[in-house]
């Protein structure tokens, strides 16, 4: 019966990307109304493409000098799997096709969202959720499509062991693992990238259009606004697209691993199977159940913010309550070993997710307190609004904090059938949380892409001259995507949390697959115990290699983990200011020589903006990207395993934590300007709105740049390490 259940997996991911094509030619077949809207929109269709083309350009070349040096250690030395060339070029690949295709829909669906909001607010928000649906979609089916061919795959050609029968999946979903790789890989460069680009041109329009000549936001007459419109689709649509695809497949593939793993020494492969196809078949169901959450979004004429955000509420929600039930059913029918409480862990998850939407909502929406003091303290001037900023977004991390440690505990005690000293199973249930945070990402995505949509809608409305009534509707649907794309962030972020604690228990996996490349057979235990090296647990692992806080080498590479999650932020911030600085010399130069730009006689050089955050992003993306990749290399050769332990407990650790920081203060400023601009303490153009307007643009390479990069940093560092596991072993320095 479990072999045939496992066909539900690559069933599942045919239908969401059927029904992304689905929704994709519902979108097309809408009119992108007046010629200028269809114009408007050609401009950042082209910029956003060709930005895409120029990036693909250079990853293509990092990633064959990367598989280059793969093919060296596998053939050449054999301290790699022979697959995982191979595995590392399909991770990136499909990673890539996600974000491309997400973007594609977006950039087709913006003036469209624009259109029907001349009609309702309802039409408006039907066709940017539902483009934003393509995306989610699109994720979940390319992923689970990945994943159940590599298993296919590799279970045809990996030989069983009769000496050991558990050997095989251990070394399938180990396998596995390194595709995950290619796809962090990918998503660090596109939201980098990505990141800088939509950073740089949205600095440069605010500073000098909105403060300094005081035009509103997507003028026509702003030379950088068609460049701020393709970046919110390279960096949040893209990006997000390539950054969720990877945090999805890493999840059920290190919770794969660690099911393999948790039942290695007892011989049952029955039981073992069960384990690894439990996640994927919870993440099947899940994209079922987030199509019927699509199909329930709707709301009426005149709704209020919260309105908005509850029709969006109810369809996440009424997913995540079916794929409650839907967890019981899957372990049941499977009869996993304990599966009442496994499947206990999988609501703890989704609760974990759930908390963390909320608390994001809160602490970003000017729905509530916190947006509504920090638009407040504008009277006051930038400084302040910078000041009560920060202090809100470090306030914001406690319940993330709290949810996600309480979500550790909860899953790992649950699992391990109420025994702390189960460590196999019990972080088998860890990474069955993270799956079931992910579960329902189709409906979680699609909240998220609907934000770029909405906001280029807004754009496109404000350039076309659309009336007043069509840009109050664009500006609900903008300001809701405002609050769910920072939702998105710290749904992202709390995901990469989970995932990275089950990807650090997948390292210790792989090295026992590393010590046996090498011809090890056996460890020594201190004390001269001398346990099977296919029978060792993960205690005896961390006894072996002294992984503990008085190890030197541990203590090491924690501090070199947290450093990184400030290194890399601080890069990532300085090439964001480097490019805005040049973006706003431009648009300066603009209004200065192109005379009648201002008073709408002239057309700006919009291409000229374009190509300015374009090369800014390529250029500035290399350095941070290629640093992540390095950083656990570097450790282990120096550091060993203990080393590299470290590291990845330091970077999840103070990047979670820094993450979340990030993301909340860059969403609360962004629409505490959006709260003024409603009308609040003297609307745009008062000094209040000029304060918050320097308090989002500081805010702006806080949470669509460096923030939602770490989470990516944190699983990069992980699986950098899983995949480089076997050098580690073989040597180091200390």
């Amino acid at each position: 019966m479990e072999k045939s259940l496992f066909w539900i997996v690559p069933a599942a991911s045919f239908l969401a990307l059927l029904l992304a094509w689905y929704f994709y030619r519902g979108m097309m077949s809408r009119s992108e109304g007046t010629d200028r809207m269809a114009r408007i929109a050609s401009h950042v269709r082209k910029g956003a493409m060709s930005y895409l083309r120029q990036q693909y350009k250079i990853v293509t070349i990092v990633f064959v000098v990367i598989a280059a040096i793969f093919a060296v250690m596998a053939y050449g030395f054999n301290l790699q799997n022979p697959w995982v060339p191979v595995a590392f070029l399909t991770g990136g690949f499909f990673s890539g096709l996600s974000g491309y295709l997400g973007m594609k829909t977006a950039t087709n669906a913006s003036a469209r969202t624009a259109n029907a909001a001349r009609t309702s607010l309802d039409g408006g928000l039907r066709v940017a959720f539902r483009s934003g649906a393509v995306m989610g979609l699109v994720v979940v089916g390319l992923g689970l499509l990945d994943i159940s061919f590599w298993y296919l795959i590799l279970d045809y050609f990996v030989a069983d062991d009769p000496a050991a029968p558990t050997a095989k999946l251990c070394m399938i979903t180990t396998t596995m693992l390194t595709f995950g790789m290619g796809a962090s890989t990918q998503a660090l460069f596109a939201r980098v990238g990505g990141g800088i680009y939509t950073k740089a041109a949205d600095v440069g329009a605010d500073l000098v259009g909105k403060v300094e000549a005081g035009i509103p936001e997507d003028d026509p007459r702003n030379p950088a606004t068609i460049a701020d419109n393709v970046g919110d689709n390279v960096g949040d649509v893209a990006g997000m697209g390539a950054d969720l695809y990877e945090s999805y497949c890493g999840s059920i593939l290190a919770t794969a691993a660690l099911g393999a793993a948790a039942f290695i020494g007892g011989g049952d492969t029955e039981m073992q199977y069960k384990a690894v196809i439990a996640p994927m078949l919870i993440a099947a169901v899940g994209i079922v159940l987030s199509i019927i959450g699509i199909f329930s979004v709707r709301t009426k004429e005149n709704a209020t913010m919260k309105n908005l955000l509850g029709a969006l509420s109810f369809g996440t929600n009424l997913s995540s309550v079916l794929i409650v039930g839907a967890t019981f059913l899957i372990l049941w029918a499977l009869q996993l070993t304990n599966w009442v409480n496994i499947s206990l862990a999988v609501v703890v998850g989704l609760v974990v997710g759930i908390v963390i939407g909320r608390s994001t909502e809160y602490y970003t929406s000017q729905s509530y307190k916190p947006t509504k003091r920090l638009a407040e303290s504008g009277k006051t001037g930038p400084a302040t609004v910078i000041i009560s900023g920060v202090g809100l977004g470090m306030v914001s991390t406690a319940v993330p904090v709290i949810a996600v440690v309480a979500g550790i505990i909860l899953s790992y005690w649950l699992a391990s059938g109420f025994d702390f000293s189960n460590v196999a199973m019990g972080l088998y249930g860890i990474g069955i949380a993270a799956v079931g945070m992910l579960s329902t990402l189709g409906i979680t995505l699609a909240t998220d892409a609907y934000g770029p949509i909405a906001d280029n809608a807004g754009g496109n409305a404000e350039m076309s001259g659309l009336g007043e009534e069509v840009r109050r509707r664009t500006d609900a649907l903008d300001s809701l995507g405002n609050t769910t794309a920072a939702t998105g962030k710290g749904f992202a972020i709390g995901s990469a949390a989970l995932t990275g604690l089950a990807l650090l228990a997948s390292y210790v996996e792989e090295l026992r697959i590393g010590m046996s490349r090498l011809g090890q057979t056996v460890i020594e235990l201190p004390g001269g115990a001398v346990r099977p090296l296919h029978d060792a647990s993960f205690t005896d692992f961390m006894a072996y290699f002294d992984v503990t806080l008085m190890n030197p080498k541990v203590l090491s590479g924690m501090f070199i983990g947290s450093m990184m999650a400030f290194l890399f932020c601080g890069l990532t911030m300085n090439a964001v200011g480097r490019a805005a600085a040049h973006m706003v010399e431009e648009v300066r130069r603009q209004f200065r020589e192109i005379k009648g730009i201002l008073a709408g006689q002239a057309e700006p050089d919009y291409a000229r903006c374009v190509q300015i955050s374009t090369k800014g992003a390529q250029r500035e993306m290399i350095f941070p990207s290629l640093l992540a990749i390095l950083a656990p290399i570097v450790t282990g050769l120096v550091f060993g395993v203990p080393g590299v332990i470290g590291l990845l407990v330091g970077g999840l650790s103070a990047g979670f934590v820094l993450a979340i920081f990030m993301a909340n203060s860059g969403g609360a400023w962004d629409n505490a300007k959006k709260y003024i601009e409603e009308g609040n303490h003297g609307g745009k153009g008062s000094e209040v709105h000029k304060a918050t307007v320097v308090g989002d643009t500081v805010g702006d390479p806080f949470k669509d740049t460096s923030g939602p990069s770490l989470n990516i940093l944190i699983k990069l560092m992980s699986m950098v390490a899983i995949v480089m596991a076997g050098l580690t072993v073989s040597w180091s320095l200390f």
